[in-house]
C-alpha cells in the first residue's frame, strides 16, 4: 500500500496544486492542467537521479515559508469572514454533526481522512531526524499551522458556499494569490519526493529481506547514509503516476484512491504497533490489545468510509496494492523454492573426504570464492564444478552473503569463518553479514578483509583446537565471528599497501597471458581507475607452529595467484508432476522476474573479469 502510495502522492500534490492556476484563468481547460501537471511530474522523476542531497537544501524554507502562508492566509481568513468559527475546536459540534447527518456524516469522513493524509510518510523521515525532532515540529508547527488554515476555509465558505469546490484557491487574498501558488507547487513536490524516496527505502529493504527481485540501488549521496535512488522503481512509478493523472484527471477520484490507500497503511501500521508492544517492548498483552481496540476503532470507522468509495477511485490503490503484492510473493516463493533444493541437496562430505586433498583433479595456484546460498554444508552446484572441470584453486572458500533482519551489521561482526574438511584441504567457509539498511561498497576492499579474516581464524584455531573440524562430528568445523583492526597489521599477516598507476605494471602482475590481455582492455577502457595492490607478508614469529605458517603461506601465496569468483547458473523450472498454479507461478512468473532483474553477479558487486558461471537447472 506504501508503494501504490508511492503512485498516488504525486498525482495529486501536483494535480491540486497546478487546479489553482484555473481560478485565476477560467479560461484553462481541464486538459491542459492535466498537461502541464505530466510535465512537472515528469520533471520531478527525471531529477531522481541527481539525488534528494543536491536540491535538499531548498526543502527546509520551502516548507517553512508554505507553512507561514498557509498559517498567514488561516488567520486573515478567521478575522475577515468570520471569527466565531473558533468555536468549531469544541466536540459539541462534531456530535451535533453526526446527529444531524447520520449516515451521510459517516460517508463523509472518507473525504475527511485527507487531511491527515501524508503523516503515513513520516517514518521515512526517521533515517534522518530523531523521534523528537518530528514531534516537535508536527505540535508545535505542522499541527497549528493546519488547523488554522482548515478554520480559516471554513470561516469563507461560511460566507461564500459557491466555493466548495476550489475552496483554499478561492480564499485566498487577489493580492497574494500568484506567490502563493508558486510556494504550493514547490510545497507539493517535496512533500511527493518525500514519499518517492520512502518508496525506494521500501523496496531496498524487501529486496535485502528476499521479498522483493533484485534491482539496481545507487547511494546518491556520501554523507547521508538512507539517500538511495532505484532506477527500474523510479519509472515504474512515473509511468504509473501518469497513467492515474491522465486515466482520473479529477482530484477526487484520487483522492478517493489517496485516502484509502493511507488509511490502510495506518489500520495495518496499529496491528504491527500492538506486535512491537509484545515482543519488542516486552509489555502485557492486555495493554497491546487496549491500544488496538482504542486505535482500530477510530481507524476503522475511517477505512470504513474510505471503503465506500472504491467505486468512485477507491479501487486503484487495491490493485496496485494486489500487483506489488503478487510480484513480492512470486519472488519469495520461487527463491525459498530454490534454497530448498539446494538444501536438500548437498554434497556428501563424506564423499569429498573420499576423493583425498586433492578432490581428485589438479589444485592451481589461486583462491577460488564459490557463492552459495546455504549456511551449512556444500552446494550441489560445486559437484558439477569438480566433475566438469579438470582442475581447481588450492584454496577454496565457500562464501554465503546473508541479509539479516537488522538495519545494521558492524564491521566486527561481519565475517564468520569456518573450516570445512580437515586442514590439508584448504577449505574454508565465510558467511557475510549485511543489515537490510546496510551499503555493499564496490571498494575493491572484501577480498583482502577476507583475507585477513580466514588468516585470523587459522591463527585463533590454533591456538583454540575446539575449532578445529577434526573433532567435530559433523565433519564440518565450527565458526567463528573474525573482526578486522583497521590498521595496516595483524597477528597473523601484515598488509602492506600501494596504489597501482603504471597499466604494464599491473599486467605484469599476472602469470595468464588471456588475463593479461583482458587486463590490459579493460584498463584502457577505464585509464583513470586508480586500484590499490595489497600485499600481504608473514609477521616474524619463531614461535608459530609449523603447520600454521604453511597454510598462512599457502594463503598468501593463493591471494598472489589470484582470486576467481565462481557462481553457479541456475534455471528453476517446476517438475512435470506440479500443479498449474506452480508451474505458472514458476515456469512463467519467477522466470519471467528473475530474467529481468539484475544478476546476483552484478548484486553482489562481483567484477565480471574474475568470475566464472557454471550453468545449472533446479526441478523444484
Amino acid at each position: 500500500m506504501v508503494i501504490g502510495d508511492g503512485v498516488l502522492t504525486p498525482a495529486i500534490s501536483v494535480l491540486s496544486a497546478v487546479s489553482g492556476l484555473q481560478v485565476a484563468d477560467s479560461k484553462l481547460t481541464k486538459g491542459e492542467l492535466v498537461l502541464l501537471a505530466c510535465v512537472i511530474l515528469v520533471g520531478l522523476f527525471a531529477l531522481q537521479h541527481c539525488g534528494t542531497h543536491k536540491v535538499a537544501f531548498m526543502f527546509a524554507p520551502i516548507v517553512i515559508i508554505w507553512l507561514v502562508s498557509i498559517l498567514s492566509i488561516g488567520l486573515y481568513n478567521i478575522i475577515h469572514w468570520n471569527p466565531r468559527i473558533v468555536r468549531a475546536l469544541s466536540p459539541h459540534y462534531i456530535i451535533k454533526f453526526f446527529s444531524q447527518t447520520g449516515k451521510d456524516g459517516w460517508i463523509s469522513l472518507g473525504g475527511v481522512l485527507l487531511s491527515i493524509t501524508g503523516t503515513e510518510a513520516m517514518f521515512a523521515d526517521l533515517g534522518h531526524f530523531t523521534a523528537l525532532s518530528i514531534r516537535l515540529a508536527f505540535a508545535l508547527a505542522i499541527y497549528p499551522c493546519l488547523v488554522v488554515q482548515y478554520m480559516g476555509q471554513a470561516a469563507f465558505l461560511s460566507k461564500h458556499p459557491n466555493s466548495m469546490s476550489n475552496s483554499f484557491y478561492d480564499s485566498i487574498p487577489d493580492r497574494v494569490f500568484w506567490p502563493v501558488c508558486v510556494i504550493a507547487t514547490l510545497a507539493a513536490i517535496v512533500g511527493s519526493q518525500a514519499v518517492i524516496t520512502a518508496t525506494f527505502s521500501i523496496v531496498k529493504q524487501c529486496h535485502a529481506l528476499g521479498c522483493f527481485p533484485r534491482v539496481k540501488v545507487v547511494h546518491t549521496s556520501k554523507h547521508i547514509y538512507g539517500q538511495i535512488y532505484i532506477p527500474e522503481i523510479n519509472w515504474i512509478l512515473m509511468v504509473l503516476t501518469l497513467a492515474v493523472t491522465i486515466g482520473f484527471q479529477d482530484t477526487t477520484f484520487i483522492g478517493n484512491a489517496y485516502g484509502l490507500a493511507c488509511m490502510t497503511v495506518m489500520f495495518i501500521t496499529t496491528f504491527l504497533m500492538a506486535l512491537v508492544i509484545i515482543f519488542v517492548w516486552q509489555k502485557s498483552v492486555i495493554l497491546a490489545a487496549c491500544f488496538l481496540l482504542f486505535f482500530w476503532f477510530i481507524e476503522g470507522v475511517y477505512l470504513s468510509a474510505a471503503l465506500m468509495k472504491v467505486p468512485q477511485g477507491g479501487w486503484a490503490p487495491l490493485v496496485l496494492s494486489a500487483i506489488f503484492m503478487l510480484i513480492m510473493y512470486i519472488w519469495h516463493y520461487g527463491t525459498r523454492k530454490k534454497y530448498n533444493f539446494d538444501l536438500h541437496n548437498k554434497v556428501s562430505l563424506k564423499w569429498l573426504l573420499g576423493l583425498g586433498p586433492s578432490l581428485g583433479i589438479v589444485r592451481v595456484p589461486g583462491i577460488g570464492l564459490i557463492y552459495s546460498e546455504l549456511a551449512t554444508g556444500v552446494p550441489a552446484i560445486f559437484s558439477h564444478f569438480v566433475t566438469n572441470l579438470p582442475a581447481f584453486h588450492k584454496v577454496l572458500v565457500f562464501v554465503c552473503v546473508k541479509s539479516v533482519p537488522v538495519p545494521y551489521v558492524s564491521p566486527e561482526e561481519r565475517f564468520l569463518i569456518g573450516r570445512v574438511c580437515p586442514r590439508p584441504y584448504r577449505m574454508y567457509r565465510c558467511i557475510v553479514r549485511y543489515g537490510y539498511k546496510d551499503i555493499q561498497r564496490d571498494d575493491g576492499s572484501f577480498e583482502n578483509k577476507l583475507i585477513q579474516s580466514i588468516a585470523e581464524f587459522i591463527q585463533m584455531e590454533a591456538v583454540e583446537p575446539q575449532f578445529s573440524s577434526s573433532e567435530s562430528p559433523s565433519l564440518d568445523g565450527r565458526m567463528a565471528v573474525m573482526s578486522i583492526n583497521p590498521v595496516q597489521s595483524s597477528l597473523s599477516l601484515m598488509v602492506s599497501e600501494q596504489e597501482i598507476l603504471s597499466i604494464d605494471e599491473s599486467i605484469q602482475s599476472s602469470r595468464s597471458l588471456t588475463l593479461q590481455s583482458l587486463r590490459s582492455a579493460y584498463d584502457d577502457e577505464n585509464p583513470q581507475i586508480r586500484r590499490r595492490h595489497v600485499r600481504f607478508q608473514l609477521p616474524p614469529n619463531p614461535g608459530m607452529d609449523p603447520l600454521v605458517k604453511e597454510e598462512l603461506m599457502d594463503l598468501i601465496q593463493a591471494k598472489e595467484a589470484g582470486v576467481a569468483y565462481i557462481m553457479g547458473h541456475s534455471y528453476v523450472k517446476a517438475r512435470r508432476t506440479s500443479s498449474f498454479l506452480k508451474k505458472l507461478a514458476i515456469d512463467i512468473g519467477y522466470s519471467f522476474l528473475r530474467k529481468n532483474c539484475r544478476g546476483p553477479a552484478v548484486a553482489l558487486n562481483i567484477p565480471h573479469i574474475s568470475l566464472i558461471e557454471v550453468g545449472m537447472i533446479y526441478y523444484v
